[in-house]
C-alpha cells in the first residue's frame, strides 16, 4: 500500500534525551538515562500528541550559492485555524544569525536562492491564487514575480537567474493558462455536476480526476509569458500524489531543463515509465520535449547536474512496474549521451542526492538498517563511505566544504546540521539550528535502542523498541505493538508525526517495531521476499520480534500486548485476527484492507498490487487470495478498533466498513472511527487529536491490569 544520530557521542545537544548505544547484533545494549527522566513533574510532563502537534518542523533547507546561508521552511501547527503555517526562516551555516524571513499568516514555501545569494525566490498563498514572490534576506517586503490565473507550484530557478519554472494545472489542449481558466468557470456555471470518463485514473490518492495535469512551464524572472514546455503531453510533473521540484532541473547553463513525467497513455495506472525528458530553451522559444530514457520502461527521477556542468546524475530502477525497485544513481555525461551506471554494486536505494562543490563526489541518502543514513560515492571508483549513519537524513547541499543536512531521530524532530565529507576533526558535526529545543526540554521521552533476532528462515531481522516514560525495571509495562506500512517501509530511527512511538511511551507503553521481511535498508533482495508472501515471512518475523523483545526486555508484561497498524500494517491486523488471533488483548486497524481481491478493484495505482500478488486477480486468483483476511474472519475473536478516511482512495473506505460489519455481527467488542475529511493519512491537528485520544483509550480500555 506504499505509502510511502547517534550524534550524542560526537556533540552534546539536544538528542542527548533518550537514544542508547547501538549494539552490535545479539549483544546486550547499555543503559542510559533520558536527559529529561528525573526531572521534576513541576518542569516537565510526559510526551503526548500536542508536544507532537507544537513541534516545529523543518523542511526543504537551501544553501545560497555562496555557501553562507542556508533558508528553510518552518511548519507550525495552528490549531485555531486547524492546519499547519509555514514561513521561511534564514541562518549562517555556522549557526549564527537565526531569524524568521517571513511572517505572513499565509503559507510561504518552495524558497530557491537567486545567484548572486541576495535574494531568495519563494511560493506564497499571500495574493488570491499561489504565486511566485521574491525578497531580499536583508529585509523588506517581498515582491510579486508571477501574476498567474491559476495556482503555482514546484518552483526552480535558472542557474544564471534569468528564468523560473514552476508548475500549473491545466487542460493539456489548452494553449494558454486562460484557456484552463475559462474552461474552469464554464464547469463552475453548469447545472450538471456529472462526469464522463473514458478510462483511468478516476481518482488518485484523495482526488478526483477532473482532466487537468501539472504542467511546467517557464518564464524569464523579470517578467513575461509563462510557457508550457509540455503542451499537449497528457502527463503531470512532478509526479503525483508525492513528487516535487526535486523532480525538475535547468541545465548548468541554464539553456535547458529536464524534467520527471509518466507518459503513458491508458497504460498510466500500471505503468512505472516514469522519464526524464529534456525540453530546449532557445530563441524562437522551447523545443518539444525529448525523452532522455525511453530504453528503460522503469522508474528515473530526481536530476542533478554537476557543479562544472558536464555530467547529469540520476536516480532509475531496472525493473518495470516495480514501486519498490533499488535506484541506481546513473551518470550521463552532457551534452554528449554515454551513460554508465554509478552505484550497480551498492545494494541500497538512494532517495536524494547533491554534487561536491569539485564535481568528484556525489552525496546520497539511503534507507539504511532502520536508519535513513548520508553516504558519499566516488564519480570515479564509485567507492561508498559513510558520512552520517545513525537518524534520518535529509540531504540539503554543500557549504564550504562541508555538507548541509536535516535529521531527526526517535527523540528529536528535524533540525540542520553540518558536515565535514572527510569526518575530520575538531568537531565532525555542527548543528546549525535549535529550533525545538525548549519543546524538547519541556517533554520527557523514553529511551529508544535497537537490537537483531533470527526471523523467517534464520535470517536477521531488526527491532526497535522505545521505553516508557519514567522507565522503572522493577515494573510490568503494557507493548504497543507497531507494525508499519509499505509493506516496503520501515518504522525506523525517525521523528513521526503520525506513528510516532513517543506517544505511546508517553502514555506508559513499551512501543515494539519490527522491520519485517518486505522492509527497506536492509538490502534489495529482504525487500523484495514479501511479493507474493504479504501474510506468510512478515507474520513470522512479527511473531519471532515479539517473542524476541519479550524475553529481552523482562519488564514487559507478555500478557498486555496490544497490535496496531495502517496501510499494510491495517491489513496485517485484520491478518493477525484470524491467523494469530489468541495473542493480543486489542487491536487497532487504521486504514487496512479485508479483502484484497476486492482492494484491487478498488484502488487506483494498479501497478502496486499486480507486482506484490504477481498478476492481475483474474489472470492469478490464487495471489489474491493466498493470503486474504477475508478467508479467515470466522476466527475473529479479538476487540478491535477501526480507522478509516472518506477520502481514501488508496485503501478504499469500503474496506474499514467491511471489517466493522463483520466485526459488529460476530458479536465481537469493536469502535469505529470515520474521518470524513482525511485521505490515507490523518493530518488535520484536531483530528490527530482525535485520533490519538481514541487509540490509547481504547488500548487502556483492553491492556488495564
Amino acid at each position: 500500500m506504499h505509502l510511502m544520530p547517534l550524534f550524542l557521542l560526537l556533540w552534546a545537544g539536544l538528542d542527548a534525551c533518550c537514544a542508547m548505544p547501538q549494539s552490535k547484533p545479539g549483544s546486550p545494549v547499555p543503559k542510559r538515562e533520558s536527559r529529561n527522566q528525573n526531572q521534576g513533574s513541576g518542569q516537565t510532563h510526559p510526551f503526548s500528541v500536542h508536544d507532537m502537534l507544537a513541534m516545529d518542523r523543518i523542511s526543504d533547507p537551501q544553501v545560497s550559492p555562496d555557501g553562507k546561508w542556508v533558508v528553510f521552511v518552518v511548519r507550525e501547527t495552528d490549531l485555531e485555524a486547524n492546519r499547519g503555517r509555514t514561513d521561511l526562516w534564514l541562518v549562517h551555516t555556522d549557526g549564527t544569525n537565526l531569524r524568521r524571513l517571513t511572517s505572513h499568516p499565509d503559507a510561504d514555501s518552495n524558497p530557491r536562492w537567486a545567484p548572486d545569494s541576495m535574494s531568495i525566490f519563494f511560493i506564497s498563498s499571500r495574493s488570491e491564487l499561489s504565486q511566485v514572490w521574491r525578497i531580499k534576506i536583508d529585509g523588506g517586503e517581498a515582491d510579486q514575480v508571477t501574476d498567474e490565473l491559476l495556482d503555482v507550484g514546484s518552483l526552480v530557478l535558472s542557474p544564471d537567474g534569468k528564468h523560473i519554472a514552476f508548475t500549473m494545472e491545466v487542460f493539456p489542449d489548452c494553449d494558454t493558462p486562460e484557456c484552463t481558466k475559462d474552461r474552469l468557470d464554464e464547469i463552475k456555471q453548469r447545472k450538471t455536476t456529472g462526469r464522463v470518463y473514458e478510462r483511468i485514473f478516476v481518482r488518485h490518492w484523495d482526488t478526483w480526476k477532473d482532466g487537468r495535469r501539472s504542467h511546467l512551464f517557464v518564464m524569464p524572472t523579470e517578467g513575461g509569458d509563462a510557457v508550457d514546455v509540455m503542451h499537449g503531453m497528457d502527463a503531470d510533473t512532478p509526479s503525483k500524489p508525492f513528487g516535487g521540484p526535486e523532480e525538475i532541473a535547468f541545465a548548468s547553463d541554464s539553456k535547458g531543463i529536464i524534467f520527471t513525467a509518466r507518459d503513458a497513455g491508458r497504460e498510466e495506472p500500471w505503468s512505472t515509465d516514469f522519464d526524464l525528458y529534456l525540453v530546449r530553451l532557445g530563441r524562437n522559444g522551447p523545443e518539444p520535449p525529448k525523452c532522455l530514457t525511453e530504453n528503460n520502461r522503469a522508474w528515473h527521477t530526481h536530476p542533478v547536474f554537476s557543479p562544472d556542468g558536464k555530467t547529469l546524475a540520476y536516480l532509475a530502477m531496472a525493473r518495470p512496474g516495480y514501486e519498490s525497485d533499488r535506484f541506481r544513481i546513473v551518470l550521463r555525461s552532457w551534452p554528449e549521451a554515454d551513460e554508465r551506471i554509478l552505484t550497480q554494486n551498492w545494494d541500497r536505494s538512494p532517495s536524494s542526492l547533491c554534487w561536491s562543490q569539485d564535481s568528484k563526489t556525489i552525496y546520497a541518502t539511503a534507507a539504511n538498517t532502520g536508519q535513513k543514513s548520508l553516504f558519499a560515492i566516488d564519480v570515479t571508483t564509485a567507492e561508498v563511505r559513510t558520512i552520517v549513519k545513525d537518524g534520518r537524513v535529509t540531504l540539503s547541499g554543500v557549504a564550504d566544504g562541508r555538507i548541509v543536512y536535516g535529521a531527526s531521530n526517535l527523540c528529536s524532530p528535524v533540525e540542520l546540521y553540518c558536515v565535514k565529507p572527510d569526518g575530520s576533526p575538531p568537531r565532525r558535526i555542527h548543528k546549525i539550528t535549535n529550533i525545538n529545543s525548549e519543546k524538547i526540554a519541556a517533554v520527557r521521552m523514553g529511551e529508544y535502542e535497537q537490537f537483531s533476532f533470527k526471523g523467517w528462515n534464520n535470517e536477521t531481522v531488526y527491532c526497535y523498541v522505545v521505553k516508557p516514560v519514567d522507565f522503572d525495571p522493577s515494573t510490568k509495562y503494557p507493548v504497543a505493538f507497531l507494525i508499519h506500512g509499505g509493506p516496503q517501509g520501515s518504522f525506523g530511527n525517525n521523528f513521526h508525526y503520525r506513528w510516532n512511538p513517543q506517544a505511546y511511551a508517553g502514555a506508559g507503553y513499551a512501543a515494539v517495531m519490527v522491520d519485517f521481511h518486505g522492509s527497506v535498508g536492509y538490502g534489495q533482495a529482504f525487500t523484495d521476499s514479501i511479493r507474493g508472501d504479504w501474510g506468510g515471512k512478515p507474520l513470522e518475523d512479527l511473531q519471532k520480534g515479539l517473542d524476541a523483545a519479550l524475553k529481552r526486555y523482562p519488564w514487559m508484561d507478555g500478557e498486555r500486548v496490544a497490535a496496531l497498524g495502517a496501510s499494510f500494517g491495517g491489513y496485517m491486523i485484520n491478518w493477525i485476527a484470524g491467523n494469530w488471533h489468541d495473542r493480543f488483548r486489542c487491536l487497532v486497524n487504521h486504514d487496512g484492507n479485508i479483502d484484497e481481491r476486492m482492494a484491487y478493484f478498488d484502488t487506483e495505482e494498479l501497478w502496486f498490487p499486480e507486482w506484490d500478488h504477481i498478476g492481475t486477480p483474474w489472470n492469478n486468483p490464487a495471489g489474491y487470495e493466498k493470503h486474504n483476511p477475508v478467508i479467515f474472519v470466522k476466527n475473529w475473536k479479538t476487540p478491535m478498533l477501526v480507522i478509516h478516511g472518506a477520502l481514501d482512495f488508496r485503501v478504499a473506505d469500503t474496506q474499514g466498513l467491511g471489517t466493522f460489519n463483520a466485526l459488529q455481527r460476530l458479536g465481537i467488542p469493536s469502535k469505529l472511527l470515520y474521518f470524513p475529511d482525511e485521505n490515507h493519512w490523518v493530518l488535520k491537528p484536531h483530528n490527530s487529536i482525535l485520533w490519538h485520544e481514541t487509540v490509547l483509550a481504547w488500548l487502556g480500555q483492553w491492556t488495564k491490569e
